[in-house]
């Protein structure tokens, strides 16, 4: 069949890959898609990706079996509504559904009626309100604009005055537009994050290989929040029994509780939780793959990646068996100097067929081509990902891989799965 995936990040380099590995794609379309993508698909522009009746009329016009959408926009504006009722196939939950990622507010809300464990948190619109809160409440404490907000609308404030200056920038000075126009002050949650994604058909719902996201921008997970510098998976902190409970308390509750709402979720469903003393709780939910969590997930999957996104679009989940592989694979995120702040583009890259030689996956995040010339054109350029049989091994990969590739004043961390690795040594 004809597939379009709809999205131009690393994330949907990743789905690429593992879609066009499938016998099951004849063709892969991509909208926009980007450089890396169009290498083993065809690229179309020109459409917005939000637009539902242009995407429709597309599918149609290319015989599309499966539409797998990548990013969250188009799924918070409906566009899975539109295909579907279209007649078009379509991986990603409603607009209904999708109001998981689409709000936090509502996600909170669900996640209290169907007691899943998460932080407490109280919510508000007015400034002067949430800053005696946090005076009251103290800090550590965490600080969230309720909409969508790319990844950057989070605040995990250590002080006070830091609490009450993310206050300011989302209530009063509209940082984040109408994404923060309400912001939720939540407990700040010790213990060691691990994201954990899971596909689903709306009554079967079964987890992926669990993994780490690295946010911070700098060794040791400091400095600024980032869209994710690096992953590995497996993350060993979320042990057999860990994953056990994220399946009972969290997974299977939220897939039951949305059924249960009248808006039954049916995609990619990824749970971001803490693993505190007390067990796993839910930092957020979000409706679609992980980036750059899928970059590592999916290349463990053993089972055909089409088979089981149309197993979850056609309801036949439960009889579908999802295999993984026993090995481990890392991404280490290649950026541009000065992101997450501004940042150069247009430079050069160079050794991208030599990471790929000795085995790495190179995903592309932000690349254009230039007069024939792959360059960099956004704060996250390239993920690079090594696949071995541990967690140490992949790492070593992924890190030669790196090595192979330049551009102007690349940055990356280089600790990518410390976590991981200082569990093995001890």
């Amino acid at each position: 069949m004809n597939i379009l995936l709809i999205g131009s990040g690393g994330r949907e380099h990743a789905l690429a890959l593992k879609l066009t590995a499938s016998p099951l794609c004849d063709k892969l379309f991509a909208l926009p898609g980007n450089p890396g993508i169009g290498e083993i698909a065809e690229n179309i522009e020109g459409i917005s990706i939000t637009d539902g009746e242009a995407i429709l009329k597309l599918a149609k016009e290319k015989e599309i079996g499966l539409v797998v959408v990548g990013p969250e926009l188009p799924l918070t504006e409906g566009v899975a509504d539109v295909l579907t009722a279209g007649g078009v196939k379509v991986f990603g939950p409603s607009k209904a559904a999708a109001e998981l990622e689409g709000s936090k507010v509502f996600a909170k809300k669900i996640m209290s009626r169907y007691n899943i464990p998460t932080a407490h948190c109280e919510v508000f619109n007015d400034a002067a309100r949430a800053r005696v809160y946090v005076r009251q409440m103290g800090a550590p404490i965490v600080v969230k604009a309720d909409g969508l907000a790319a990844g950057k609308g989070v605040v995990v404030a250590q002080t006070v005055d830091e609490a009450l200056d993310a206050i300011t920038s989302m209530l009063e000075d509209k940082t984040f537009g109408e994404a923060g126009a309400r912001v939720v002050m939540e407990e700040f949650l010790e213990g060691e994050e691990a994201s954990v994604l899971a596909f689903t058909d709306g009554e079967t719902i079964k987890a992926m290989i669990p993994s780490q996201d690295h946010k911070c921008i700098y060794d040791g997970d400091k400095g600024p929040n980032t869209g994710g510098m690096g992953t590995y998976a497996p993350a060993p902190v979320v042990t057999p029994e860990v994953m056990e409970r994220v399946q009972k308390e969290v997974l299977d509750p939220m897939i039951a509780g949305m059924k249960k709402e009248g808006k039954p979720y049916k995609g990619c469903l990824y749970a971001g939780l803490m693993i505190t003393k007390n067990g796993p709780k839910v930092i957020e939910f979000n409706c679609r793959f992980g980036d750059p969590e899928t970059q590592v997930v999916l290349p463990l999957l053993d089972s055909d990646l089409v088979e089981v996104m149309l197993a979850c679009v056609d309801g036949k989940l439960a009889e579908t068996e999802v295999k993984w592989s026993s090995d481990a694979a890392v991404c280490v995120v290649m950026a541009a100097k000065g992101y997450p702040g501004s940042y150069d583009k247009g430079d050069a890259i160079t050794g991208l067929d030599e990471a790929k030689a000795i085995g790495c996956n190179v995903c592309e995040a932000g690349t254009a081509m230039k007069d024939g010339v792959k360059v960099t054109n956004g704060g996250r350029v390239l993920g690079v990902v090594g696949r071995a049989a541990d967690i140490k091994s992949a790492t070593a990969k992924a890190y030669e891989g790196v090595g192979k590739i330049s551009f102007k004043d690349a940055y990356y961390r280089h600790d990518i799965a410390h976590r991981a690795l200082e569990r093995l040594e001890k």
